[in-house]
């Protein structure tokens, strides 16, 4: 394994960053958490520089880019928040989704109004009763004509209410029978008559929104059913991988972030005298951090080299996921202790790292379930 980025990652990177200075500055991100305000400006930086564009291949229209590339672009948008990457990733990956599963028309119709910011996507799969077990959601869609008739719950939609939001909604097309061959997924705009939306008031990650979404006799066209009916379980899963590998950039990304702020703080302040990273009890608080960190860097690395070669990474992207989401959490944890009572001030940016770094083993999967996905892969039957 090669860990050397190519001239054109590094490009990539540095030109990241640079637009991430420019235009999410520590004001902006203060002002998008405590708003709260949906980062309508740095998405559209995202669709200036081709970000979204860059998974993608040529033939619809992207840059041909690698799941390397699209884990640097992760990383660095981490660094700044991680709400940021869910407005970028999960536009992404529910593109890439269509572009896999759906038909050749949804691909021609969707993936150009995605990649030039003509529209967003959001993703819809738990509910009140459903959530790690995504087999048991009940909203249901019936045929009816030439449209889907939608009626149900869905919670915990992050994003659902942004303008110009296309919601990504897996729904129940059988109402009996196993959930594997009973779901389906539906294109519906957040516009559509029957939606009702409703924020919720979330501890962190406050800038895309987190929303309930009520579907009351919501008619969509038949052709916003993506790729065939009942299929839905396997379109699911077949994007978790490259989904929760962006989660662990993302967590890498805020983890090195919060050492970072926790570091410059523990040279500047004194305490008897002296800066209190000079102090042996600070000190090896701060050189654990950093070496959770890059213990974290390296798991979701090797991951996504093993996913970039076509490998079933399912295993590796799982314990990255796993262990940079608590890595993430302990060390804001770490961070508020260093920075005492400044860090517990709103002023400053560790106690939004706490906040977000909270969802990480929550989000995306949480701990127990990959724990539970690694004891089965390692043979072992969990209940």
């Amino acid at each position: 394994m090669d860990f050397a980025f190519t001239e054109e990652q590094n490009l990539l990177r540095d030109s990241v960053r640079a637009m991430l200075d420019r235009v999410a500055t520590p004001e902006y991100i203060r002002r998008c958490d405590t708003e709260p305000h949906y980062p309508y400006e740095l998405y559209d930086a995202f669709v200036e520089m081709g970000l979204l564009r860059m998974p993608f291949p040529e033939s619809v229209g992207g840059l041909g880019g690698s799941v390397i590339d699209f884990a640097v672009i992760a990383e660095e948008l981490g660094r700044k928040s991680y709400d940021f990457l869910g407005a970028y990733g999960t536009c992404v990956f529910n593109g890439l989704n269509i572009l896999h599963n759906g038909t050749e028309a949804q691909r021609a119709h969707w993936l150009p109004k995605l990649l030039d910011g003509s529209i967003r996507m959001s993703i819809s799969m738990t509910e009140p009763g459903a959530g790690s077990d995504a087999g048991a959601m009940r909203t249901s869609a019936r045929r009816d004509g030439d449209a889907w008739v939608i009626n149900g719950q869905k919670v915990f939609s992050t994003g659902a209410g942004a303008d110009k939001n296309v919601i990504n909604l897996y729904a129940r097309t059988q109402a009996d029978g196993p959930h594997q061959q009973a779901l389906s997924l539906f294109l519906v705009d957040k516009d559509t008559p029957g939606i009702t939306l409703r924020k919720l008031d979330t501890l962190g990650r406050r800038s895309l929104g987190t929303y309930e979404v009520f579907f009351d006799d919501v008619r969509v066209p038949a052709d916003h059913l993506v790729g065939e009916a009942n299929k839905g379980w396997g379109y699911m899963l077949s994007g978790l991988q490259l989904e929760r590998l962006m989660t662990a950039a993302g967590y890498v990304g805020g983890a090195q972030a919060a050492v970072d702020l926790a570091l410059a703080y523990a040279k500047e302040r004194k305490q008897f005298g002296k800066p209190i990273g000079t102090f042996q009890a600070i000190a090896h608080m701060l050189a654990d951090m950093q070496t959770a960190v890059e213990a974290s860097r390296l798991m979701m690395w090797r991951a996504a080299w093993q996913l970039s070669r076509g490998e079933d990474a399912l295993m590796a992207i799982s314990q990255a996921k796993l262990f940079g989401s608590e890595a993430y959490a302990n060390i804001a944890n770490q961070g508020m202790q260093i920075m005492g009572g400044y860090g517990y001030i709103m002023e400053f940016d560790m106690q939004r790292h706490y906040r977000d770094a909270r969802a990480t083993t929550i989000t995306a999967g949480t701990s127990q379930m990959q724990r539970n996905l690694i004891a089965g892969l390692m043979g072992l039957k969990t209940k």
